[in-house]
């Protein structure tokens, strides 16, 4: 059995968009499943399926590229916000 990590031993980043590609993707394939099971027609449930992928495979894109910009904006204002740079209302 592998001992306790130390605390200075670096973990990585979780993949949030990628926890969430895998997830839409399984949804692509159960949704289908889930139709036939409640008695919709093969035709209608498989017709599902190329919609649910193009819409993930979109979504995908936009989430890899929000993050791209977020990080890029980060980099170039050396960091997160304070709240000495956010507006007061």
């Amino acid at each position: 059995m592998p001992g306790p990590r130390s605390s200075g031993d670096p973990r990585p980043a979780p993949d949030a968009v990628g926890e969430v590609i895998r997830w839409a993707a399984f949804s692509c394939v159960l949704v289908p499943v889930v139709l036939l099971w409640n008695g919709t027609s093969p035709a209608g449930a498989a017709g599902t399926a190329p919609g649910l992928t193009a819409v993930t495979a979109a979504c995908g894109l936009l989430l890899r590229r929000s993050e791209r910009c977020a990080a890029r904006c980060a980099a170039q204002r050396g960091g997160r916000h304070t709240r000495s740079q956010t507006p007061v209302d």
